[in-house]
Formats: structure tokens, sequence, C-alpha cells
């Protein structure tokens, strides 16, 4: 029998497996909110009711997806990611919390936070509440939004260290992390490992703002940013070059001490698209972005066997063939809703090129307001459209969100379950 590592590479390669491989949760742009993960258990019989389900990343609240329920799904990838969260504390030390529905989850020991006089929640960097806060959840809400902590920007003034300041060698720590658990995924499963080492995602505006460090320095508000990738493209192009070459060290660290047992590795989830158009024109993107997303490919596939991965939602059809010159081998999430992002056309032009990691049912719309049978119906058509010839992996297009009915969710996996072995 095939095994889902082997079931992933063929799909990465372009070559249809027995089925279309699946992910849920391999990635920060690819699990689901905790209290969605809580209703999945209870539905399935996993857990007794009241068991609480870890949060591994309290910035979007998602939960954590063990290997019993990647087992009921058939779930083929499993993550590989750093020690800390996006506010910058360890995922240990675990602590039952509850959320604003009433979902019991554990949230780790540094998720250090009460409720404010008007029911906001707030996060600290590093779990320091002498620190300014840099989250904010608001009362009733699902997630954190970051906070921006910048001064008015001085131009005369401004330093790319200040940019640079959460950029630099990895650790020893890091690295034996990374060498321990790439190891542990290796063997103790089959699965395809999806890994984030960081340090790659090149003006990701959820990072721009850097909710885990005390006091950022820099330009660090999202309008200000966006505005400086025409204002201030050389401090721009500046301060992606010092990274990229950042980057490039630490990556040779790293593929030393976990080799090819890494599958595929998220290189960026630097989003490009709008619901109707690019953020930015592909002479911008070919300019700020393309030379370091191709100097980042271009070093792994000289030195591993890995995939990259992009993360990009949105309309992006104007720019996908620049990523594919980038050397970029998987898009995410592939937001078929989005203006100019029809299926077809997307599998005609760049499905024997670039693999579609999601795609297949839509976040926004079916999914969380459409019926059981508008899931089924749409995840058979998006099957048809991007499943032949390989170069499909399974995963909604972006995180499953709260409030998502479960009987959408059940509906979702009993489908691929049904209509995904080739041939289809």
């Amino acid at each position: 029998m095939i095994s889902s590592r082997d079931r992933v590479n063929l799909t990465l390669n372009h070559k249809e497996p027995d089925r279309i491989p699946l992910d849920l949760g391999g990635s920060a742009v690819t699990g689901m909110h905790v209290s969605t993960v809580y209703q999945l258990r209870q539905a399935l019989g996993l857990d007794k009711p009241g068991t609480p389900v870890k949060v591994i990343e309290p910035f979007q609240m998602l939960g954590e997806i063990k290997p019993d329920l990647m087992e009921v799904l058939g779930i083929d990838v499993v993550g590989l990611s750093g020690m800390r969260t996006m506010f910058g504390f360890r995922n240990e030390g675990w602590k039952t919390w509850t959320t604003f529905d009433g979902t019991p989850v554990l949230v780790p020991e540094g998720f250090n936070t009460d409720p404010e006089p008007n029911g906001d929640i707030l996060m600290y960097p590093e779990g320091d509440r002498s620190a300014p806060p840099s989250g904010r959840m608001p009362k009733g809400g699902w997630y954190f939004d970051a906070i921006v902590r910048q001064p008015p920007v001085d131009d005369n003034n401004l330093n790319v260290e200040d940019n640079l300041e959460e950029f630099g060698p990895i650790s020893d720590e890091e690295i034996e992390h990374f060498k321990r658990e790439a190891e542990r995924l290796y063997t103790e499963t089959d699965k395809a490992i999806l890994a984030n080492f960081g340090g790659t995602g090149f003006g990701d505006i959820a990072l721009v703002p850097a909710p885990w460090l005390k006091y950022p320095k820099g330009i660090r508000d999202v309008e200000e940013w966006y505005i400086s990738l025409v204002t201030r493209q050389d401090y721009i192009y500046e301060l992606f070059d010092r990274q990229c070459q950042i980057a490039l060290a630490n990556l040779e660290k790293i593929y030393d001490a976990v080799g090819d047992r890494v599958t595929a590795v998220f290189v960026t989830g630097t989003d490009f698209g709008m619901q109707t158009g690019p953020f930015i024109s592909p002479e911008t993107y070919r300019k700020l972005y393309q030379p370091f997303h191709r100097g980042i490919n271009d070093w792994i596939h000289k030195n591993t066997q890995w995939k990259t991965f992009i993360h990009s939602c949105g309309s992006v059809m104007a720019l996908i063939e620049d990523f594919i010159v980038a050397g970029f081998d998987i898009l995410n999430p592939v937001q078929c809703s989005a203006s100019h992002m029809d299926p077809l056309e997307l599998k005609k032009r760049f499905g024997d090129r670039i693999t579609f990691w999601g795609g297949v049912v839509d976040t926004q719309r079916t999914l969380p307001f459409g019926t059981p049978d508008d899931v089924r119906k749409e995840i058979r058509d998006r099957i048809r459209i991007f499943g032949p010839g390989g170069g499909l992996v399974f995963n909604a297009i972006h995180n499953i969100q709260a409030q998502t009915p479960i009987e959408n969710v059940l509906a979702m996996f009993e489908t691929v379950r049904e209509y995904s072995r080739y041939p289809l």
C-alpha cells in the first residue's frame, strides 16, 4: 500500500497516485479554528464532551490536529514548525481556558491575558504584561488582530536594521528542535512533512507588525508598509536583500540538520491578492520580491529535494506565471472565489507546472453558509477540474473558520473520500 509521503511526492511531481492526498493542519494556513476542531472531534466520537483541544497557534486560534483525527480523516501531511507562537511564547506549559463561545481549550502558559473592562482580550509579546499589548481579540471574537505599535515614520532616520531585528542567525536550540522533530515525524509517521522554518516571508503582512517583539522599530504599520512599496522601494529592496542573505545561511544549517526528511517547505505567506486583483503590479513583484523568492527557491532546488510553497490569497492570476518563474512548486490557497481565478483557466494554464494546494472548497461562502449538498457539489466539480494528472493536494481555501456548520465539515471529508480515487 502506498504511503502518505509517497502519495504527496507523486502528486507534487504531477503524477497520479492512488488518490488525491489531503492536508489539514500541516501549516498555519491549512488548518482549522479550535472551536471547529472541538466540534469535529465530538461529532466523530473521538473525545468525551468537555475534553479540551490545544490551541497550537493563538494568533488565529488554530486547533491541534492530533494523530487520531488524522487517521480518521485520511490526512497525508504533518506540519513542522518552530518552538514559539506568533506572540513569541513557547508552545508548552498547557493550561485550561475557554473561548467566547464556551469551547474548552488548552493554551500555552505564555497565553497570559484576562478580559479588559470592555470585554476585549489583549495579548502580550512573550506573555509579558509589562510590555505594550501586541494583539487584541474583540469581545465575542474568534482570533486576535495585531496591534500596530509604531510612532510616526521619520524618513530622515529610517534604518533598515530596525526592520531586521527579528532576523538573525538561527540558534543551536532551534536547529536541535528542527532536527529532533523532523526525525520524529519521519520515523513515527508515514506523512509528508510540510516545514515552516521562518525567515523567508519577505513582506508577509501578518509578520510586519511583529507581534512577538516587545518594542518593534522600523516600518510596522500595515498601511505604511504598503505605501512603502511605492515610496520607499530602495529601503524595501535593501531590507529584503539583507533578509535573504540571513535566510540562506540559516537554511544551510537547517538542511544539515533535517536533510531530505522534509517534503515541502513553506517559503512565504505574503498575500499579493485582493478579492478583485493583485495588490501590486507584476512589475513591482518582479522588482521587489521575485529576486529574493528566486534566490531562496534556487538554493533549495540546488541543494535539497524539498518542494517550495507560496501562500497568497485573493486574485493572483496575473502573478502566477511570475511565481512559477521565481521557482515555486506549490500555490496555496487557490482562492477560486476571487476575480479572474477561474478553476478551468488555472488548471489549463498552470496545472502541469505548479501544484494547487487548496482550491477545493470555499471557506468564505460555500463551507460556512452553504448546505452539505452545496459543499459536495463544489468539491466534486473542483476535483474533476484540478485532479487529473496529479498536482492537487486537497485542502479548503485557507483555514476552516469558527461557526462552520459541522455537518458541512463532515460532508467535505465524506465527499473527498468518495471522489478522490484515481482514475477520477
